[in-house]
């Protein structure tokens, strides 16, 4: 029996053809449920490295009987004959087990080729925060990065929607941050340094929103992040590190006469904060009022949208011939992209 991860199974499983496969995943959460017809389901809710998906176990299940047994944050192998509708993926002849500890820590690690692409996008990041002329913004990214690099680096960009996975903040950081660079040498009046601190910054009260366990895939809620927002524990954060670096006289005397002055600086790094997601309605408590804020707001929003589509393309049913089915917070179905250009001649057929 193949052993796939929940991505490659939500490409493979058909609503009518099944795949016979089995999944190491992470019981985010379990729960007992009415069923319409008086009967009870329950509902697991499981995670690996990339994916999460919601399995029901109906009370006419065999293996019904064996999740009961099972409990939220335990690590399963979970095998049967898998379809996928409209309501996810499903399994006929569902077997459960515990995984040994061996098989948990392999799945912990993540697959390779994401551990590897996780690796380079933190090296871009440590990269381009080292580039930054500014030293007052370049000591305040070397700082964030030293402190809470560790924990940065098991944080999830959203609990759903886009880059919602262990390690998935520093991807959508660092493309952010490598499409900022990229737009600076075109719109060439914009502050580099600002713009690029601003990019590392926007999200990192997620930090204390959406921080995965040290050990698994779930994320659990927190009083912080859910009383404060990461708008505005992202500002507590810049102030508090920065007051850290005034306190060291050896960095904050050489600055004293450094122009823009130091307050500015930091003041318009939490405008970008502040503002990051564009309007009031969405959440921000100011509108972008910059250029630095409006380049921040839209780099973050096409990061954001482009994995939506990524993610659309890789997992979602076909409802017709190049056409994908919606997926939220998405506004429509999806359209199969156009190919690139390809100037190389067709190959000559085999000779007979």
């Amino acid at each position: 029996m193949s052993h796939l991860s929940l991505k490659q199974l939500k490409q493979t499983a058909g609503p009518e053809f099944p795949t016979t496969a089995a999944v190491h995943v992470q019981i985010e959460s379990i729960q007992m449920k009415p069923a319409k017809n008086g009967n009870e389901f329950l509902e697991l809710k499981l995670a690996d490295a990339e994916e999460g998906t919601t399995l029901r176990l109906w009370s006419d299940s065999p293996a019904f009987a064996a999740g009961r047994r099972l409990a939220a944050r335990q690590f399963i192998e979970a095998s049967g004959d898998w379809t996928q509708g409209p309501f996810g993926l499903d399994a006929r002849k569902l077997e459960l087990r515990p995984l040994t500890a061996e098989e948990t820590a392999t799945l912990i690690e993540g697959p390779a080729p994401l551990r590897e692409k996780q690796a380079r996008d933190y090296a871009d990041i440590t990269a381009l925060c080292d580039s930054l002329a500014d030293p007052r913004l370049h000591a305040l990214c070397a700082r964030f990065l030293t402190v809470h690099g560790e924990r940065f680096r098991r944080t999830g960009a959203a609990r759903e929607y886009h880059h919602a996975r262990r390690g998935g903040l520093v991807e959508h950081v660092a493309q952010m941050m490598r499409a900022a660079a990229a737009l600076c040498t075109v719109y060439t009046y914009l502050n580099r340094d600002l713009l690029l601190t601003g990019v590392l910054f926007h999200d990192c009260g997620k930090l204390w929103e959406n921080v995965y366990a040290e050990t698994g895939f779930t994320m659990p809620y927190q009083e912080h992040g859910e009383m404060l927002g990461h708008i505005t524990l992202g500002i507590e954060l810049i102030n508090s590190l920065w007051r850290q670096i005034l306190d060291d006289a050896s960095l904050s005397g050489p600055w004293a006469t450094l122009q823009p002055a130091s307050d500015e600086v930091r003041l318009h790094l939490l405008h970008l904060i502040a503002s990051h997601h564009g309007e009031l309605q969405f959440g921000s408590p100011v509108w972008p009022k910059t250029p630095e804020a409006i380049a921040l707001h839209h780099v973050d929003n096409i990061d954001a949208k482009l994995e939506m589509m990524a993610d659309t393309y890789a997992t979602s049913q076909l409802l017709a011939k190049n056409i994908f089915e919606r997926r939220r917070p998405l506004p429509a179905n999806l359209v199969r992209p156009l190919p690139h250009f390809d100037a190389r001649p067709p190959e000559a057929p085999a000779e007979p």
